[in-house]
């Protein structure tokens, strides 16, 4: 079995549904960050792309891209649907071709525009389908029965209430989600991994330089009969890409490369579907517990931040751990583009073992549906 390293990463900036990507279709936004990856390392090498996409065209965008990009016709493709964790599974499977021997170097991650998404309708056969009524729909369905455009809200709402969880509780995290973004921005930290795909796409269009406990307290619930979740401590619907670049030790060592990291595992697990916040916290308790590790064994942990929700059932999970917690902010500053999210967190994940001196970090995903997805990193340089 070969170690699979990380031996480089991009994203783009991340822009908000009908923003700065507007008129952008997701292949574009992928390619270009693509291209400036493969570039910066005259990479020509690649035997495959696997990358994840949720809410796109179909038709295995994932070629879309690629040939988008001016890859070889020769390098095949294969795009991967887990909603939010897609970026990592996508990670997963390209892991799992290296470490069994079947490949030296390949580039996985995700890529996702909301702003261009298609809107789908039900077929006339189909038993959901209404004669007299709308049939539109851009929500899959996520469990048996009735498909709601609200599922993943009612979701986390569903967490929040079961887990006694207040409005009151998930302001912090907002307040320090986006504090942490607006640091890390102005440090540029983050800004190596970071290339631009557009004119004037040039920031994190969702990062809040000015938030306060006044003005979350101001902000209405979004549910009609809800009580916990607002727009502040739900994640905005964005757009973006994130790519790296996986190679074998044989590839490393034949090409003189220091890697970034090693990708050392990743697990997935599955839970209510009709509470999936919960999944992010699952997902780390089962890679901890296969490592014969503890939190305290962790340097840095990254989840997706679809929901406050989630920080604040990984806060009772790990109090102690809460200082090594998304320490660049999270997903409710920068957003949740969602086939890309987990390629995004896992470039800040690696920023922060570097930022930090730290040796392993811990990257959490809850998908729709209730998927857990956790990758663990051991840092290399």
């Amino acid at each position: 079995m070969s170690r699979v390293y990380i031996i480089d990463g991009k994203r783009s900036y991340i822009g908000v549904e009908n923003g700065m990507y507007r008129h952008v279709p997701a292949e574009v936004i992928g390619a270009k960050v693509l291209k400036e990856l493969l570039f910066q390392h005259d990479i020509n090498d690649v035997e495959a792309v696997i990358a994840g996409n949720a809410v796109g065209a179909g038709g295995n965008i994932a070629r879309l891209m690629l040939l988008e990009a001016g890859m070889s016709e020769t390098v095949p493709a294969m795009t991967v649907d887990l909603q939010c964790a897609s970026a990592l599974a996508a990670m997963d499977i390209a892991a799992s071709k290296i470490a069994g021997g079947r490949a030296n170097l390949l580039i996985a991650g995700g890529f996702e525009s909301s702003s261009t998404a298609p809107v789908r309708s039900n077929n006339p056969n189909h038993p959901d389908f209404v004669a007299d009524g709308d049939n539109s729909y851009k929500v899959a369905k996520f469990s048996p029965g009735k498909r709601e455009d609200m599922a993943m809200l009612e979701g986390a709402e569903r967490t929040a209430v079961a887990e006694h969880i207040r409005r009151e509780d998930l302001n912090k995290w907002v307040l320090r989600s986006h504090s942490f973004a607006v640091k890390a921005r102005a440090d540029g930290v983050l800004n190596d991994v970071i290339v631009q795909v557009a004119d004037g796409a040039d920031r994190d269009e969702g990062i809040r330089n000015r938030m306060s406990e006044r003005l979350l307290a101001k902000v209405p619930v979004l549910l009609p009969k809800g009580q916990v979740l607002t727009v502040a401590n739900t994640c905005l619907t964005n757009d973006g890409a994130a790519f790296v670049a996986l190679a074998s030790e044989q590839y490393v060592s034949a090409h003189c490369i220091r890697p970034l990291a090693e990708l050392v595992d990743v697990v997935m697990t599955g839970g209510d579907p009709l509470m999936s916040p919960k999944t992010a916290v699952l997902a780390i308790e089962r890679l901890l517990k296969k490592h014969n590790m503890t939190s305290e064994d962790i340097d840095v942990f990254e989840c997706n931040e679809a929901f406050a929700v989630i920080d604040e059932l990984f806060m009772r999970a790990y109090p102690d751990a809460v200082d090594r917690y998304n320490i660049f902010g999270g997903a409710l500053a920068y957003g949740h583009p969602y086939g890309a999210s987990g390629g995004i967190i896992t470039l800040h994940a690696v920023k922060a073992l570097e930022k930090t001196k730290g040796e392993y970090a811990v990257v959490s995903v809850a998908a729709a549906g209730g998927i857990g997805t956790a990758m663990l990193i051991r840092y290399c340089r």
